[in-house]
């Protein structure tokens, strides 16, 4: 029997990249985002693969993600907690409150709440697989990034957490922290701001959404005695979140 698997997020960038690639390979998919349109139109596109089930809600608002997960006929037995945002890019003295309750809601209270109504189901079914979609700014930290980076280090402490706590139940839990994929989230960052957003990208090749999708696949993949906890991955021209090799 195909593996089911819920992604968080799914309507663009790295989710929406790994739906199309998962649901190619067979698996089949509880997609979930906040955008009904984009997730009725996903769900036509890849039915023709596979089973689709989607559900709109709110990662951030706990009573939308209870109620929306627990209505859930066959729980998933992979986990990709993918959903999350950076908001502003500005020094600690000049952020906006706003900007700082956004990041710390989606990228941390997000996935907890998704992982606390997942999480029983996997444990009665005797194992599971969950991925949580970090950052290299979970790892080290940029000047302006504070917040983000901060939300980003809860999401690296909270899988490496979530391996010790599940250790006895058979449920694997990996971390993947990219480097800069060309996706909405510089965008989403700037605020709308296109010619902004694309200047990120712009003198390099940056890493792609399906880059991100197929080593997804891989960890997935893995017999049931193999893990892969822990893994950044960065283009070529990238070293670290301040060093990047532009050929302008």
């Amino acid at each position: 029997m195909a593996k089911t698997v819920l992604i968080t997020g799914a309507t663009s960038g790295i989710g929406l990249a790994t739906a199309r690639f998962l649901a190619k390979m067979g698996f089949s998919l509880i997609l979930t985002g906040r955008r009904d349109g984009r997730l009725s139109s996903i769900k036509k596109e890849l039915s023709e693969f596979t089973d689709v089930v989607t559900l709109t809600f709110d990662v951030s608002v706990q009573s939308e993600v209870i109620a929306a997960l627990s209505e859930l006929k066959n729980q998933p037995d992979v986990l990709i907690n993918n959903a999350g945002n950076a908001h502003g890019l500005s020094a600690i003295q000049d952020g906006d409150v706003t900007d700082w309750e956004k990041m710390l809601d989606i990228n941390v209270k997000g996935l907890l709440y998704v992982s606390k109504q997942i999480i029983p189901g996997m444990i009665t079914k005797g194992g599971g697989h969950i991925i949580n979609i970090g950052s290299i700014a979970g790892k080290e930290v940029y000047p302006n990034g504070n917040v983000y980076c901060a939300s980003k280090h809860a999401v690296d402490a909270i899988s490496q957490g979530m391996r010790m706590d599940l250790n006895k139940n058979g449920i694997r839990v990996s971390s993947i922290n990219p480097g800069l994929v060309h996706t909405e989230f510089s965008e989403v960052r700037f605020k709308g701001d296109k010619e902004k957003a694309e200047n990120v990208y712009k003198g390099f090749k940056p890493l792609l959404p399906q880059d991100i999708a197929e080593v997804i696949h891989f960890i997935i993949t893995r017999p049931a005695h193999v893990n892969i906890a822990d893994l950044m991955i960065l283009p070529t021209d990238q070293d670290s979140s301040t060093i990047v090799n532009k050929n302008l």
